[in-house]
């Protein structure tokens, strides 16, 4: 009898010291997995998760009490032909499986975003011009170029996926919405004067003012912590050749995005200055936690179009910093509210195909 109970005992023992080793191993495992995801260099990545694991998937926008996310995605695996908006709470993944769709699944969608009450968000979409998915040219004499489809209007929705209110009844494009942390202004982009400008409006569609009114492409707007600042990224043509081309592509509703620099002015659009110089692309601006500071993705390094890469830069244009250190693209960055994690897009990890993956970095400054 004690025998038996001693080799139960040791089997017991054996078992445990088995199991502590396993779980051990998951855990270093589980940790160079996170780990790998994290490139030389990225000292401001604490930790890394990857989100999504398959298609394009970007533009991952939290809600104001950061317990979920909207993002787009054209992951034909989630039945999509063409970009559509998603929902997802924070801390889960999709490798095997797929978020709710938020948006009406027609058309093209683009640039969610939350509203303040966490319960609706808004989007562009083209679904009223034609509910199938539209043409995307993605070069022209050559050249590299994005399409400005003049059926994007902004909508509200619900977390259904319900539409509750149009906000744009322009002819034109109208797209590219984002809220101001204040609650009680967006930004977006419009060619309603003839050229791709920024405009504010009120949350229910309101008091449109104009804020910008150069020659080129203004977009990808968004505003600071406070609400009192937009950063945004502009293509200025200068000389009559470059000029004609930007008019010529436009009127075709074309842009070129290869040579873009961020700019900075007042909520109201007063006070309006270049903040970057660096030739190439430079693009996707987010405001730090601290609105003394934005991330951005450039390719200004690079030599062939790529990598692209995430960088600091001080709102007087000083102290620029290399954040990421991809040889692919990293791009989107989007802060929580809290300024504790960051929410990109990525090409790391996909094996060395085109996908672009959307993952969560605990930030560290």
């Amino acid at each position: 009898m004690n025998k038996i109970y001693l080799v139960a005992l040791l089997l017991l023992v054996f078992a445990c010291k088995n199991e502590k080793k396993e779980n051990l191993e998951k855990q270093v495992q589980v940790q160079e997995t996170t780990d790998s995801l994290i490139f030389p260099g990225e000292t401001h990545f604490k930790s890394i998760k990857q989100i999504t694991f398959g298609g394009d998937n970007a533009e991952a926008y939290w809600s104001f009490d950061d317990k979920q996310i909207v993002f787009q995605s054209n992951n034909k695996n989630w039945n999509v032909s063409c970009d559509q908006m998603f929902l997802m709470n924070v801390g889960e993944t999709f490798k095997d499986n797929m978020p709710p769709m938020i948006s009406t699944g027609k058309g093209r969608t683009t640039c969610s975003y939350f509203l303040p009450d966490n319960k609706h968000i808004i989007y562009a979409s083209t679904h009223l011009g034609d509910e199938n998915c539209p043409d995307t040219p993605l070069r022209k004499n050559g050249k590299y170029i994005w399409p400005v489809y003049d059926t994007f209007d902004i909508f509200v929705a619900d977390l259904e996926g319900n539409i509750v209110k149009q906000l744009t009844h322009e002819k034109g494009y109208d797209a590219e919405p984002t809220v101001s942390p204040k609650g009680d202004k967006i930004v977006f982009t419009s060619t309603r004067s003839g050229d791709l400008e920024l405009y504010t409006m009120n949350l229910d569609g309101t008091d449109v003012k104009q804020i910008t009114d150069e020659l080129g492409y203004d977009g990808g707007a968004f505003f600071s912590p406070d609400g009192t600042k937009i950063i945004f990224r502009s293509s200025r043509p200068k000389t009559e050749q470059e000029i004609k081309e930007y008019k010529d592509l436009l009127a075709d509703g074309l842009v070129e995005p290869t040579d873009m620099e961020l700019y900075i002015c007042n909520a109201d659009g007063s006070d309006l200055r270049q903040l970057t110089d660096l030739g190439n692309a430079n693009w996707s601006p987010f405001f730090h936690p601290s609105g003394k500071k934005i991330l951005f993705s450039s390719n200004f390094e690079a030599e062939r179009g790529f990598p692209f890469n995430l960088y600091l830069i001080d709102i007087d244009g000083k102290n620029l910093e290399r954040v990421t250190h991809s040889e692919t693209f990293d791009a989107f960055p989007v802060f929580s509210n809290d300024g504790k994690y960051l929410a990109f897009s990525s090409n790391r990890n996909n094996g060395g195909g085109r996908d672009t993956n959307l993952f969560i970095a605990e930030w560290q400054d």
